[in-house]
């Protein structure tokens, strides 16, 4: 059944790839379930039904950007069976994959003026198979990205490396089109739930700036690669993880103990050879308990959509990529990231914003 899943959504997005404008509403009706759920990062959110996420998302994303290949470097399926923290339904088939959606970016986009140049989108996600169609969606885009490559600056910029696009994979082995040994696949799942258990042994009020209770040098290789979204970067060792992500994002939240009962969406915890996959959307994550890129604690309980592609190699893990819908996140913290597009948008008009 996985393999015919994959097949399937693989089969979608050569479609896509070749469809042209005017054919694709008959492409993603053919690929989804009429009354699917299609999630997309903020702005966009939640469309009902496949006639809302054609008209939502995919005509106006055609239309800015006719031109509209998708080129992943991760790409996974698989019936999620974990058991940890977020677990809420078991047995579901999912396909998972990450890349970019690269085009030439012709009409303005989600209120980005269009740059009339070729413009890559990084993109993460998760699909609920059922009888072999799209039954549920859950898409990270970063906009960020896009603003910036406009010229456009929403966040301060981030503490990682940020601009040019995120690699994949260093042994280009991420695209899984055949299947996978099983026995892989599942120490791979087994070595990403360490980790998490790892993590969670962090309590804020007694480690503070302090990460040495999660253990995580068990679980990484000193070479790991971690590829976040704008506003956070791309850090190239353990030393920058820490001192770019891991260290002001448990300032800023970093409860570990969030009842998550009923609340959002966990993506199914896939793993296939060498690759785990994971993720949250809109579930209850941490309190807003500090400062966080410039915006004061508001107190406030939290919910996040962050997906992870995780890459072991032998005992550890050395790759992660980490969308996370940023503009969701500082939507909930009271600070509107596309109003400030907007402001910037106007401020250029007037003459008070050049380009970069």
């Amino acid at each position: 059944m996985n393999q015919k899943n994959k097949e399937a959504v693989w089969d979608f997005w050569q479609k896509l790839n070749h469809a042209g404008g005017e054919n694709i509403p008959q492409t993603v009706q053919a690929a989804v379930h009429d009354d699917v759920d299609w999630n997309v990062s903020a702005p966009i959110d939640q469309l009902l039904g496949a006639e809302n996420a054609i008209t939502g998302f995919w005509t106006p994303l055609f239309h800015s950007f006719p031109d509209l290949k998708r080129e992943p470097y991760v790409f996974m399926g698989g019936i999620d069976e974990s058991s940890d923290l977020y677990a809420t339904v078991g047995g579901e088939q999912w396909v998972s994959g990450c890349g970019y959606l690269t085009g030439s970016f012709e009409r303005d986009w989600l209120g980005i003026p269009a740059t009339r140049r070729k413009t890559n989108i990084w993109f993460g996600v998760f699909y609920v198979m059922r009888q072999g169609k799209i039954a549920e969606a859950y898409l990270q885009l970063d906009i960020l990205a896009v603003m910036r490559a406009a010229g456009f600056q929403a966040l301060p910029p981030a503490p990682g490396a940020e601009g040019g696009k995120i690699p994949g994979p260093l042994a280009k082995d991420g695209l899984m089109l055949t299947e996978q040994d099983r026995m892989e696949s599942r120490k791979s799942v087994q070595l990403v739930q360490a980790m998490g258990q790892g993590m969670r042994r962090y309590l804020r009020g007694r480690d503070g700036g302090d990460l040495r209770s999660m253990e995580q040098e068990r679980y990484w290789h000193p070479d790991m690669k971690w590829y976040g979204p704008s506003g956070i970067g791309a850090c190239f060792s353990k030393e920058e993880y820490e001192d770019f992500h891991q260290r002001p994002w448990l300032e800023g939240f970093g409860d570990r103990n969030i009842s998550r009962a009923g609340s959002g969406r966990r993506m199914g915890r896939i793993g296939e050879g060498a690759y785990c996959a994971g993720g949250i959307w809109d579930t209850a994550y941490s309190h807003h308990n500090g400062a966080y890129a410039g915006v004061p604690a508001t107190g406030k309980l939290m919910t996040l959509r962050d997906f992870d592609w995780w890459k072991r190699e032998g005992e550890t893990l050395i790759e992660n990529w980490v969308p996370i819908d940023m503009i969701d996140l500082f939507r909930q913290m009271g600070v509107d990231l596309m109003a400030r597009l907007r402001t910037q948008v106007e401020a250029r008009k007037r003459g008070e914003l050049g380009w970069w």
